[in-house]
C-alpha cells in the first residue's frame, strides 16, 4: 500500500469514528467487558478492547447498525481487509463496497485461542461471507420453497410419529390395567392398584418425554430448511445434545454412589427378613424370645424393623448422589424443623402407645372402662386408642390419656372364657337356697348371648337380717351388648321365679313371727333344685 492510500483510509477513519484520535491512539487498548457481534443469527467476533473511548458493547451496537444498512447490491461484493496501524497496536480494517464496517484490533484476541491477528481475521472474513450468503438466499423463491415443503414433510413425520406413540402408550396403559386387575383378584392388598397409579404416573413422563424428544426434532427441522435460520438450529442441536451429555456424564458419575446404596439397601434388607423370620417362628410358638410376649410381638417387631431400617438408611445417606447438594441441605433442614415443632406431642403419644403395649393393659377386643367411657377397643396405633360404647359411638382417646387415666379391663382375666356380667337378688329365708340357684341358672341358660361353657354360677353375698343376698355370676362374647343382654336375663329370672311361686320382694318384719322362719327339710330341694 502506498503512502497515499494509507492517508486516504486514515482520513476516512477518523470521519467514521473507527479509528481513535491522535492522543487516544498512543495510549494501549483497554480490556472491558466482551460483546459479541451478531447478523444474520450468527456470531461473527467477539470484541474485547475499548476504541475512542466505545466501549465493546458500543462497539457492538455501532457495527450491528452498518451491517443492517447494507444493501443488496452491497451483500454481493466480496468483504475487504486493509492492515491499520492503531498508535502502538495493529488492527484490520473490514470494508464491503468501500463502506467502512469495522476495525479489529490486537486487544480483541482472546488469550485462550492463541489465533493471530491474521488468522482471527481469516475466520471473521469467512463469517461475515457466510452470513452474507444466507441473507442472499434468503429471498431466494426456490430456497423459499423448498424451506416450506421442508417444514411441511417434518410436521408431517411429527405428527404421525405423535400418534404412533399416543396408540402405543394407550395400549401400555390397557396391558397394564388387566395385567394388575388379574393380581388384585389374587391378593387382598391390592398391590395392582396402587402399582398401577405409579406406573400411569411414569407411563406420562416417558410421554412428555417423548413429545418434548419429537418437538425438539421438528422444530431443528424446521430451521435448518431456511438460511438465516440454521444457526439457530445448529445451536438447538448442540443445546440437545449438550443435555444430553451432562445427563449421562451425571448418571455416569453417580453410578458408584447407586451401587453402594443399593448394595447397603439390599443387606439391610436381608438383616430385615431375618428378623422377620424370627418374629414369625416366635408368633407361631416354635421359637422364645426373652421379654417378649404374644401381646407385645408386634410391636416389638416394628421398633425393631424402624431401627433396622433407619440404621441402613443412615449409612447410605452419605452415599445417594446430590446428598451433598444445596436442595438435599435445605430439605434436611425443613424436615429438622418440623420435627423439632412438632416432636413434643408425638413423642409423648409415641411413648403413652408403648408403655400401653409393654404393660399389656389392653389389646383390641377388650371390654373396658376409662373414666366415663365403657365399651370395646376397636383398634391400638401408636398415637391413640378408639373405642366402641355401647351407643356404636367411636371414641378416640389419645395414649396420654390412657397412660394416666385407671384402666377396667373386663376381658384381661377371662379373655379365653368371655366377659364376666352379673346381677343381684335378694330373696327370704323362706325360700330353699338350693332353689334359688338353680332358678337364677336355668334363667341363664335361658337367655341368648350368655355362654354355657363356662357355666353359670351363683354365689350367696351376704346373709342380711331379712333376707339372703345372691349374685349370678356369667359370661358373655358380646360385650357391647352388655346391656341387653341383662334386660333379657333379668326378665328370664322373673318368670322362672313366677313360674316356681316364689316372690323377689325381700320380707322386713314389723314384729318377729310366732313361727320361726325357716325351710323344712322336706322342702330343701324344691323345683327346679335336684339332690
Amino acid at each position: 500500500m502506498n503512502s497515499l492510500h494509507k492517508l486516504i483510509v486514515c482520513c476516512l477513519l477518523l470521519l467514521t469514528g473507527l479509528l481513535p484520535l491522535q492522543g487516544a491512539a498512543q495510549t494501549p487498548a483497554q480490556t472491558h467487558t466482551s460483546a459479541v457481534v451478531e447478523f444474520a443469527n450468527r456470531d461473527i467476533v467477539t470484541l474485547r478492547a475499548k476504541l475512542q473511548d466505545l466501549t465493546p458493547a458500543q462497539r457492538v451496537k455501532s457495527i450491528e447498525e452498518r451491517l443492517r444498512r447494507l444493501s443488496d447490491d452491497d451483500l454481493l461484493k466480496p468483504v475487504a481487509r486493509t492492515g491499520v496501524n492503531l498508535g502502538s497496536n495493529k488492527g484490520v480494517l473490514f470494508t464491503i463496497a468501500d463502506k467502512s464496517i469495522f476495525v479489529l484490533t490486537e486487544g480483541d484476541l482472546d488469550p485462550d485461542d492463541h489465533l493471530t491477528l491474521d488468522q482471527l481475521a481469516e475466520r471473521v472474513d469467512n463469517k461475515l461471507t457466510q452470513a452474507f450468503e444466507a441473507v442472499r438466499d434468503q429471498k431466494i423463491g426456490s430456497v423459499i420453497l423448498a424451506g416450506v415443503i421442508r417444514v411441511a414433510i417434518a410436521s408431517v413425520i411429527a405428527l404421525v410419529l405423535l400418534l404412533v406413540i399416543h396408540k402405543l402408550i394407550h395400549h401400555f396403559r390397557k396391558f397394564l390395567e388387566v395385567r394388575l386387575a388379574k393380581l388384585d383378584q389374587t391378593s387382598n392388598l391390592k398391590l395392582g392398584q396402587y402399582s398401577l397409579n405409579i406406573l400411569l404416573r411414569l407411563n406420562q413422563i416417558v410421554l412428555i418425554v417423548l413429545w418434548l424428544i419429537i418437538a425438539d426434532l421438528w422444530l431443528t427441522n424446521v430451521l435448518q430448511g431456511f438460511p438465516l435460520t440454521r444457526p439457530i438450529a445448529d445451536k438447538l442441536t448442540l443445546f440437545f445434545l449438550d443435555l444430553l451429555f451432562s445427563l449421562g456424564l451425571s448418571f455416569l458419575s453417580s453410578l458408584p454412589g447407586i451401587l453402594t446404596v443399593t448394595v447397603i439397601l439390599l443387606l439391610t434388607k436381608g438383616l430385615h427378613q431375618i428378623i422377620k423370620n424370627v418374629f414369625d417362628n416366635v408368633a407361631e410358638g416354635t421359637t422364645t424370645l426373652p421379654g417378649v410376649h404374644q401381646d407385645t410381638l408386634p410391636a416389638t417387631r416394628r421398633i425393631v424393623a424402624v431401627i433396622v431400617w433407619a440404621f441402613g438408611i443412615a449409612i447410605a445417606y452419605p452415599f445417594i448422589p446430590l446428598a451433598n447438594s444445596e436442595a438435599f441441605k435445605g430439605l434436611s433442614v425443613m424436615f429438622g424443623f418440623m420435627l423439632t415443632l412438632g416432636s413434643a406431642g408425638i413423642v409423648t403419644q409415641l411413648m403413652s402407645g408403648l408403655i400401653l403395649v409393654y404393660s399389656r393393659s389392653l389389646r383390641t377386643g377388650d371390654f373396658v372402662s376409662v373414666g366415663e367411657v365403657t365399651g370395646v377397643v376397636k383398634e391400638m396405633s401408636v398415637l391413640s386408642a378408639k373405642i366402641i360404647n355401647m351407643r356404636n359411638e367411636e371414641i378416640t382417646l389419645p395414649n396420654a390419656l390412657l397412660v394416666s387415666s385407671p384402666i377396667k379391663n373386663y376381658t384381661s382375666m377371662t379373655r379365653e372364657k368371655g366377659t364376666l356380667i352379673s346381677t343381684q337378688v335378694t330373696i327370704g329365708y323362706d325360700t330353699p337356697w338350693r332353689q334359688v340357684h338353680a332358678m337364677l341358672i336355668a334363667a341363664a341358660n335361658n337367655t341368648d348371648g350368655l355362654l354355657k361353657n363356662p357355666e353359670p354360677f351363683v354365689v350367696q353375698k351376704a346373709l342380711g337380717d331379712f333376707y339372703v343376698e345372691y349374685e349370678l355370676f356369667a359370661h358373655v362374647n358380646r360385650p357391647l351388648e352388655r346391656i341387653l343382654i341383662l334386660s333379657d336375663l333379668h326378665g328370664n329370672i322373673q318368670d322362672e321365679f313366677n313360674t316356681h311361686g316364689v316372690q323377689i320382694m325381700s320380707p322386713h318384719f314389723v314384729m318377729q313371727p310366732r313361727q320361726n322362719v325357716v325351710v323344712p327339710e322336706e322342702k330343701w330341694f324344691e323345683a327346679p333344685a335336684k339332690k
